[in-house]
């Protein structure tokens, strides 16, 4: 019995060191491992210097292990979609790289493509395995996510009835998108290209680009989503309805320049204090009054809403479903948690 005994435990110690030598990290430079496939801390380096200003003062101990932290859960997040979608047999052909990638340089010269490149960190391989990772993930979640919304009339009858008083406009309403300029950039706020002035004549240069694109027939909410530089550039510039009280509270300059245009006008570069400039458009202007169910822009604007707020349940619920059915290992987190808040040493 006691050999026996002693057999038993010599096995299970054997098991229980088995199963913590897999909880190892494989080398200081492997920050987190999604089923065997590791992320190395050099993918996570790449991708945070492309997010902090280089010409701005460096980010604190605590804001940079936050931010790494952020693009590691992005990479982990990816890398399970990206499976999926080669499991669904969804990823994107050299053909759609290709076309995305010539879509994505026609705003540039060469010339500033390659400077935008330079400055960024990345190379053109780079580019093109984000741009695969992201078609293939988004054709997935078109698969699995968006095809299985349904907004009906009745759930936008409903919505509705239930929320009238919503739909019934106290005063004048301006719906606005703007497109902002700066010459002090900041760090936490992110465009489509990543394309941010530095100082003052490189915020001067830009605006005098941006009035030549839009002078050109450039859409003014994908402008905003490539250029602009404020937390607005994610929807295209997009402010909403904003009604003419809090007009009455803004910048008398602001507030004259969206009262003189008629939907659909854009607006002069506005210069404003602390190096900004600031370019509005009217998209509409709606009246004070009760906007009824019959209304093409009232039914649009619920389903859109409804749309909206399903989707973004759906891929959260699919994110949460996916990670759980793999095995993900943070190291990074585990190693700040250890260290109290310090980021690992590099070797």
């Amino acid at each position: 019995m006691t050999r026996k005994f002693l057999v038993v435990a010599a096995v299970a110690v054997c098991l229980l060191a088995a199963s913590c030598k897999k909880d190892v990290a494989p080398g200081p430079d492997t920050w987190a491992v999604v089923d065997g496939k590791d992320i190395p801390r050099a993918e996570v380096e790449k991708y945070f210097r492309t997010r902090v200003n280089a010409q701005g003062p460096a980010p604190s101990q605590e804001e940079g292990a936050s931010l790494k932290l952020s693009i590691l859960d992005e990479l982990i997040n990816k890398e399970i979609l990206l499976n999926r979608a080669a499991k669904a047999n969804l990823l994107a052909s050299d053909a759609e790289v290709e076309d995305k990638f010539t879509e994505s340089k026609s705003p540039y010269t060469e010339e500033e493509f390659q400077r935008k490149l330079q400055s960024s960190g990345l190379t053109v391989d780079d580019l093109k395995q984000d741009l695969r990772r992201d078609l293939s993930v988004q054709k997935l979640l078109n698969r699995e996510v968006v095809a299985k919304i349904s907004i009906t009339d009745q759930d936008v009858s409903d919505f509705y009835n239930k929320n009238r008083a919503q739909f019934n406009v106290v005063e004048p309403e301006y719906h606005i998108a703007q497109i902002v300029v700066t010459s002090r950039p900041d760090p936490g706020v992110q465009n489509r290209k990543n394309d941010k002035a530095q100082n003052e004549p490189d915020a001067k240069r830009k605006v005098v680009l941006l009035e030549q694109k839009i002078a050109g027939g450039a859409d003014f909410g994908q402008l905003a989503m490539d250029y602009s530089e404020d937390s607005t550039a994610t929807t295209g510039g997009d402010l909403g309805f904003v009604p003419e009280s809090r007009l009455n509270q803004s910048d008398p300059i602001l507030k004259k320049a969206v009262l003189s245009m008629k939907p659909g006008d854009v607006s002069q570069p506005i210069a404003e204090q602390n190096g900004r400039y600031r370019i509005l458009k009217l998209v509409a202007k709606e009246p004070s009054g009760q906007r009824e169910l019959s209304d093409p822009q009232v039914q649009q604007s619920i389903r859109d809403m409804l749309r909206n707020r399903k989707e973004q349940l759906l891929r959260t619920a699919y994110m949460i479903e996916a990670r759980d059915e793999v095995k993900v290992t943070n190291y990074l987190a585990r190693q700040i948690l250890e260290s109290a808040g310090k980021l690992p040493v590099g070797k």
